[in-house]
């Protein structure tokens, strides 16, 4: 699983969407965005965020390191904002902390950007059904001249309907993507020359080591799936149908 590192030190709220990230300071001397459990969008999220990272940096792309952020209470009690404090109190546990990249800053398309690049990361948003990296949002950051990808939590939204139980995999599989508002496409290159090499990367045992990545503190059990492995199991059996289907890809046939 991710490393887990204790948190330190609350330092500032991010007062980005209705989430309120924070910038905390860890025990590793490591300063990270955290992302709470606590928060209106709920562990699922974050379960996105370490599956869907992970996968970008398994296929070359650029994404802050993710760690476990163990938050207790003694960080809540210092904390004056009455806001911060129910949050806090809220996300006791185990959170998700992004590598905070200091002097970064938002893609805002002026920079020139690699074809290359641009197809790969159209691909994992197609694979993943991330709908959140459109212009109103990139979710991009630019750090040391590179551009880096952040904010997974809008994608695998086939969990969410896990509440009755694990779903059909095939119906995740055969869903297409819109690429339409998606920030890089009129960028991207040659997104079948992409998927070679992509699929030469992938297979379900990556799949899996990517999977066993999120800690078990995330993993609710659901109807079919009641401990953290079958959970495991699930998420491993969608990705792994979705793979071997190209419905989801701009411009392929099948």
């Amino acid at each position: 699983m991710i490393e887990t590192v204790p948190v330190t030190r609350y330092v500032t709220p991010l007062r980005e969407g209705g989430s309120l990230p924070g910038v905390v300071e860890a025990g590793d001397l490591g300063t990270y965005v955290c992302k709470f459990r606590g928060a209106g969008q709920g562990l699922r999220v974050l379960v996105a965020e370490v599956i869907v990272g992970e996968l970008a940096r398994r296929i070359g792309l650029a994404t802050p390191r993710l760690v476990a952020l163990d938050l207790t209470g003694d960080i809540a009690r210092y904390e004056a904002d009455e806001e911060v404090q129910d949050l806090l109190n809220a996300s006791l546990g185990l959170n998700l902390g992004v590598d905070f990249l200091p002097g970064s800053f938002g893609y805002d398309g002026q920079a020139e950007t690699d074809p290359a690049l641009a197809a790969k990361i159209v691909w994992l948003d197609a694979f993943t059904a991330n709908v959140d990296r459109s212009w109103r949002n990139p979710n991009l950051l630019v750090w040391h001249g590179e551009l880096w990808v952040i904010d997974h939590g809008a994608a695998l939204y086939f969990h969410h309907a896990w509440g009755g139980g694990v779903t059909d995999p095939a119906r995740f599989a055969a869903q297409p993507w819109d690429p339409s508002d998606h920030v890089l496409l009129e960028r991207a290159g040659d997104l079948a020359k992409a998927d070679i090499e992509i699929s030469n990367i992938l297979d379900e045992s990556v799949l899996a080591e990517v999977v066993a990545d999120v800690p078990d503190a995330w993993l609710d059990p659901v109807p079919g799936a009641e401990d953290p492995a079958a959970v495991r199991s699930a998420y491993v059996r969608f990705l792994t149908a979705r793979l071997t289907t190209r419905q989801w890809l701009p411009g392929a046939t099948s």
